[in-house]
């Protein structure tokens, strides 16, 4: 008999009804009747793992963790099963390596063993992670394996041999060398586990947890089909003071969706210490090799709350990403708002994205960034390595405060393709500055820059201007330079250099 005195109310209401009309009585399984203690102190692995197993033995249901705090190294999850997190529930991951196995997965999206997630599943189906309760990373475990900002390790190892071992090993993969998980040994002390790890399942709902001070990226799902994540809050940052000794760890993205599909991203809050949504699909050589798109991607209704960018597409892109909207949004004092960026021998075809109703307030570096010259790298004719960046649509946005209001940068060799801004408004300190780009059309656009011009275009082609304006003096709106093929609405005349 389930001790009614630990199951979650929603979970109680349940049993109840199935009892009331003749139903089966759902598969709960607590944690607590399976000898874990939430004391935050008692290791809990082995507990954990038994009511998993017992829950799969039955072909599926619910695990419940009532109150408390749980220590525990990687939590394996099967097919057929929620993690459901009472309020007061605090899920605490151990950072003793030796609680959480070698595992496929992949690393700034380069495919390599590493230890698992404190949450990690490999193949799985109908899986979901529900409720109240918060899964802490307690990432500063294991961010002095990369030295991260000075920190030592404390017992003394060494975090720049750490780091060594994995570029030897990286090295061996971009060669197209075929690596087993024994090769990670030495290089897994550096490639530090995401907090929520999901590689090649299907059917996943992740919903009202918070996620908390990953030692990585916060939830990564890689090679994974049909996924929700709704009303979760992403906290990598220190707003409210909490564990300041510890400070901020490296990589403490929100969502990393990783080559997958059939993606929908709502109703979620983040204040992270690095992107909020990232959209990634592949890196360099192992990126084209694996050649596996992300696509088919939504997210909507979501705040942003500080973090490096909002909503991020790339850097590694070599995969190629597709299909992508994303609409009433609220960002606020993120580097960038809408940040799109790759570069030479990534690779990868990037189309078709849609942005609607944004509210972009106090960027510190760009509103929109657009650039496939994210790094500094050889000129290089075009070919396989060249990303391709094309039809993306920006409307109904506004945008305050910026220190800049758009940066869009091509390549000599392929211009970024289709672009369309409409009914934008925008202040910030540098304006809308665009070079190698073709199709661009701004329909409806008014920028204010206190520095600078409020648009200059350069070296771009098939431009059209329609109701593009600015509050400042008149001479500060437009300065055209070797562009082609401009049509304008607007009876203004743009500088000459």
């Amino acid at each position: 008999m389930i001790p009614l005195l630990r199951i979650s109310l929603p979970l109680l209401c349940l049993t109840l009804l199935s009892a009331l009309f003749g139903g089966p009585r759902p598969a709960v399984f607590n944690v607590l009747d399976y000898g874990a203690v939430p004391d935050g102190q008692t290791k809990n692995t082995a507990a954990i793992a038994k009511a998993i197993a017992a829950c799969a033995e039955v072909g599926g249901g619910t695990i419940v963790f009532p109150a408390g705090k749980y220590l525990t190294g990687a939590v394996m999850l099967e097919s057929n099963q929620t993690l459901h997190f009472d309020a007061g529930s605090a899920l605490l991951y151990s950072g003793d390596p030796a609680d959480s196995p070698i595992v496929k997965s992949r690393w700034e999206c380069t495919n390599v063993y590493t230890h698992a997630s404190l949450i990690y599943a490999d193949g799985k189906h109908n899986i979901a992670i529900t409720g109240r309760g918060t899964l802490n990373g307690q990432g500063w475990n294991w961010w002095w394996r990369s030295n991260s900002r000075g920190r030592k390790s404390p017992s003394g190892e060494d975090a720049a041999s750490n780091q060594a071992a994995w570029r030897k090993v990286y090295d061996r993969i971009e060669t197209g060398e075929k690596l087993a998980a024994a090769d990670f040994t030495a290089a897994a002390k550096f490639l530090r586990p995401s907090l929520v790890g999901l590689y090649n399942c299907k059917n996943i709902l992740i919903e009202d947890v918070t996620l908390f001070k990953s030692p990585m990226w916060m939830l990564h799902p890689v090679y994974s089909d049909d996924i929700v994540v709704r009303g979760v809050r992403f906290v990598s940052a220190d707003p409210e003071g909490q564990h300041s000794a510890e400070g901020e760890g490296p990589n403490g993205d929100g969502i990393d969706v990783d080559s997958c599909r059939n993606v929908r991203i709502s109703d979620c809050y983040f204040n992270t210490s690095d992107d909020c949504i990232v959209i990634k699909s592949g890196r360099d050589n192992d990126g084209l090799r694996t050649n596996r798109p992300t696509e088919f991607v939504t997210i909507t209704n979501c705040v942003m709350f500080q973090g490096h960018g909002a909503v991020v597409i790339g850097s590694e892109t070599s995969g190629g990403i597709r299909n992508i909207t994303a609409s009433n949004c609220v960002s606020v004092g993120t580097d960038c708002g809408i940040r799109i960026k790759s570069q030479r021998g990534r690779g990868g075809v990037l189309q078709n994205f849609r942005f609607d109703n944004w509210v972009i307030e106090d960027a510190k570096k760009q509103a929109f960034e657009i650039n496939t010259r994210y790094s500094v790298t050889p000129d290089a004719p075009l070919g396989e390595k060249t990303p391709v960046f094309r039809n993306f649509s920006y409307s109904n946005i506004t945008i305050s405060n910026a220190a800049q209001v758009a940066k869009i940068v091509g390549l000599p060799e392929k211009a970024i393709e289709q672009l369309r801004f409409t009914d934008i408004t925008a202040t910030g300190k540098v304006g809308f500055l665009v070079e190698q780009a073709s199709d661009l059309e701004l329909h409806h656009v008014r920028v204010t820059a206190s520095k600078g011009l409020a648009f200059e275009i350069d070296s771009s082609s098939r431009v059209v201007l329609d109701d593009v304006a600015t509050d400042a003096d008149a001479a500060k709106l437009l300065r055209l330079t070797k562009s082609t093929g401009v049509r304008q609405s607007a009876p203004f005349v743009p500088l000459q250099p």
